[in-house]
């Protein structure tokens, strides 16, 4: 194989399961599945181009083009992922998956969502 291809998997643990991240780094892009709960899944997939943001401050950003399967909200998460990556890293990402749990809470929805911010700030520093 001409190029290099490197793996890095990190979890976080929830008061009610985990939450997954495995991301597969090729050449100058990522791809990262994210899932967890009781019924893993394919819910959405993000692809994140990094580029300098609109600010006009010279900082970093992305764009983000986004494929949800009907009925699914893997959006908010996949696209956190996606999003922190690219533009903390310099690399195209894509980020598919799906978090469901049955009866999930606002409390627990709001510890998922804090689960991404910490899992993407792992990875985009770990690729870095």
């Amino acid at each position: 194989m001409a190029g290099t291809v490197k793996k890095l998997e990190r979890t976080a643990r929830l008061s009610f399961g985990e939450l997954r991240a495995e991301a597969v780094l090729l050449d100058g892009s990522c791809h990262i599945l994210l899932y967890g709960g009781q019924s893993p899944h394919i819910g959405c997939t993000v692809l994140a181009e990094p580029r300098p943001s609109l600010t006009g401050d010279g900082s970093a950003s992305a764009t983000a083009s986004v494929l949800n399967v009907c009925g699914h909200k893997d959006e908010a998460v996949c696209r956190l992922l996606a999003e922190t990556v690219a533009s903390r890293t310099g690399r195209v990402t894509v980020c598919t998956g799906g978090f469901h749990q049955d009866g999930i809470t606002p409390e627990q929805i709001g510890e998922v969502s804090a689960a991404a911010r910490a899992l993407a700030e792992e990875l985009a520093e770990a690729i870095r």
